[in-house]
């Protein structure tokens, strides 16, 4: 017998994140059903759901009421193709598919073309906030069909997380792939910001030769002031943690090797198509591969030269320093998040609503912090700000943090502390604050060697030199 078609949403994939948000809508009074291959994904999705868990999609499908709306928590790539291939033939024109995975932008503009003329809605839902966020209100980004959004709009706001002003941190992208596409690059920014993080803390404990728990100590005082922000806190708890066996920090006893699941390379790859200048967040994915040859940099540690000078300075002083370069490097790794959404926005004809996008960041994702309320306010003076470096706001901070920025990756190249973030941060900073830079010549090699031609200062038109004397 088929079940009465009265479920409001329709979860595929009971993982911890598709299990957690069926339990966020069941507190919000939406009635769930779920679904996963794995029997006892299923059972346990029932037991603590208290909501249908139907043995196949044709009962899922049923189950629903119309139009009907399936989120599908998959993992990215094939399982999400082999879902689609198992809806499309149960569903029809009206329904709505949400892609609520770290789906790569391309493949959910492919999947929007396979779905055109079908009539299903197809939406890619950006969804931040990792198990906690899905369970208490994550950041939801979801482009697409526009036709989908006053269908899901009540069901995506009631579940995500709330600003301190109340609002919900949901709200419409725009079309097509757009939802995945920011959702990309918060994770892109997100990879910088951890990485500007650990450089802070490798360089209290090498420089400084701070414990843990003193650092632990200042990361919590960073937490109460212009560095607020979810990552600075939990590296607190982290840094505060001892080992229960050994009594030892637990930082200490863990490996320092860093995985990635390819959201910060996607980004990274997206900047070089789309010729945006973008070095800090592809640094950071470069400093985890460059943590996975462990044992390659363990033996090179015996073998290369390095520098042999002790720190020498005021301690207290240059903690603050390495807090006013993470501010600084922090500002330079949103500016080229945004400038990454804007090269996106004028390539594909999006509209993107810059200030919206940074309002739904401020509570419930991972990059969540106090400074976002300031990129807010800063597109709300000028949505065509061409970069955030230039905002009144934002000048001023750098303009007060970026000599400890200099300072700071001075003293880490002096003494051989890698710090491959901050340091493209401030070659970033530097490039973009130039009036002139060396391209002059390299446009000059380019013509020499290959004809490429360039442009001169002094009248328009492109130009060739023959170089090269008979």
């Amino acid at each position: 017998m088929s079940p009465t078609p009265s479920a409001d949403i329709a979860l595929v994939g009971l993982g911890v994140m598709g299990e957690n948000l069926a339990l966020n809508l069941h507190r919000q009074g939406f009635k769930v059903a779920g679904f996963d291959l794995d029997e006892r994904k299923r059972d346990s999705f029932a037991q603590r759901t208290g909501a249908t868990a139907p043995r196949s999609l044709q009962e899922l499908v049923a189950s629903l009421a119309t139009p009907r709306v399936l989120l599908l928590m998959v993992p990215a790539g094939a399982p999400v193709d082999e879902v689609l291939a198992g809806l499309r033939p149960l569903l029809a024109a009206g329904d709505i598919v949400i892609d609520g995975g770290n789906t790569r932008y391309t493949d959910t503009q492919r999947r929007i073309a396979e779905l055109e003329g079908s009539g299903i809605l197809y939406v890619g839902a950006g969804v931040s906030g990792g198990e906690e966020g899905a369970l208490r209100g994550p950041a939801i980004m979801p482009g697409g069909d526009a036709q989908a959004w006053p269908r899901i709009r009540p069901i995506l706001q009631a579940i995500a997380a709330r600003a301190d002003d109340g609002v919900p941190c949901c709200d419409w992208i725009g079309p097509a792939a757009s939802g995945h596409f920011v959702k990309m690059v918060h994770n892109g920014i997100e990879y910088a910001d951890m990485q500007t993080i650990c450089e802070a803390y490798f360089l209290m404990q090498q420089l400084l030769g701070m414990q843990p728990r003193q650092m632990a100590e200042v990361f919590a005082g960073w937490g109460r002031g212009e560095l607020s922000s979810y990552l600075v806190d939990i590296t607190a708890d982290i840094l505060a943690r001892v080992d229960e066996e050994t009594g030892r920090p637990l930082v200490d006893l863990i490996a320092d090797t860093a995985e990635q699941k390819g959201t910060g390379k996607w980004a990274s790859q997206a900047a070089l198509d789309l010729g945006v200048t973008a070095p800090t967040i592809a640094d950071a994915v470069f400093a985890r591969t460059v943590s996975a040859v462990r044992e390659q940099r363990v033996a090179a540690s015996g073998v290369l030269a390095g520098p042999q000078a002790s720190f020498t300075g005021d301690a207290t002083a240059f903690v603050e320093q390495v807090r006013q370069a993470l501010l600084a490097a922090k500002v330079c790794a949103y500016a080229q998040g945004f400038q990454l959404m804007a090269a996106a926005d004028q390539e594909f004809g999006w509209q993107l609503p810059f200030g919206t996008i940074a309002g739904l960041w401020r509570a419930g994702c991972i990059i969540r912090a106090k400074l976002l309320e300031d990129i807010r306010r800063a597109y709300a003076r000028d949505a065509a700000l061409p970069n955030l470096l230039v905002d009144e706001h934002f000048a001023q901070v750098l303009a007060r943090c970026h000599q400890s920025l200099r300072d700071v990756v001075a003293a880490a190249a002096r003494h051989g502390v890698a710090v491959p973030a901050f340091m493209s941060a401030l070659a970033y900073y530097d490039s973009y604050r130039s009036a002139r830079l060396p391209a002059n010549l390299l446009q000059a090699q380019r013509d020499y060697f290959g004809a490429h031609t360039y442009q001169r200062l002094d009248r328009p038109g492109k130009f060739h030199t023959k170089w090269a004397q008979d």
